[in-house]
């Protein structure tokens, strides 16, 4: 109970910690300096953009927002390319544009607007909600030593809460709940092998990135 008498709906530390590391990554050990590039995770809704945009500003990173990339790059919305080109065309084009940005040692200064630069500078990506069940994806994110991943947590129910407002415009998935469901159900063991967890239920964005910031710190990865 809060002083006032009403309930509050920050969870406790002791169900919900500042965040978990995942003991079996490969690339927890790696010296200050050499993870340049940090990936966001989560179901539509855990606030990756959000979220990203402020740790990158914190960190003095670049920021990407993989859809963003794919839509400027192919001139049409996530929801258009879906329609055209089919899920499968969408997941490949995904993980191609992804692994463009992280295979080199440091991430290319590609920015959304296609600017030709070559200058390499640590960035901070946001990831499509679906790309963590490309297998080849995922191998890439967990096994390059320049990456690290971080899952942000957000129950099934929070996350159709924050998404409800664009539910007939941008969020029509939705609509159908049942399938909704499986899908969290089927990325959920896929997100829980990233690096990093955090849980972001009831939490601001601005207490995620410190969550975030916090972690980083610890590690002395900047």
């Amino acid at each position: 109970m809060t002083t006032s008498g009403r309930k509050s709906n920050r969870r406790s530390p002791v169900s919900a910690p500042d965040f978990s590391v995942n003991p079996n990554s490969r690339n927890l050990s790696k010296p200050t300096g050499d993870i340049r590039l940090l990936a966001l995770t989560g179901f539509m809704g855990a606030g990756k953009t959000t979220v990203g945009k402020l740790v990158a500003s914190r960190q003095g990173w670049r920021f990407l927002d993989v859809d963003a990339v794919i839509e400027t790059e192919n001139g049409h919305s996530i929801a258009e390319l879906f329609q055209k080109h089919g899920e499968a065309w969408f997941r490949e084009r995904e993980h191609r544009t992804i692994a463009e940005l992280v295979q080199a040692d440091s991430v290319v200064n590609l920015t959304e607007t296609q600017a030709e630069s070559t200058v390499l500078q640590p960035c901070v990506l946001a990831l499509g909600g679906g790309a963590i069940e490309d297998a080849r994806t995922r191998r890439l994110l967990l096994q390059s030593p320049a990456v690290r991943l971080i899952y942000l947590d957000v129950s099934l129910d929070e996350a159709i809460r924050r998404c409800s407002v664009e539910a007939q415009i941008l969020r029509p998935v939705l609509a159908d709940r049942e399938r909704l469901a499986a899908r969290y159900r089927q990325r959920l063991p896929l997100y829980r092998q990233a690096h990093l967890t955090v849980p972001v239920d009831g939490l601001l964005p601005e207490e995620i990135a410190q969550r975030i910031a916090d972690h980083l710190s610890q590690i002395r990865i900047y």
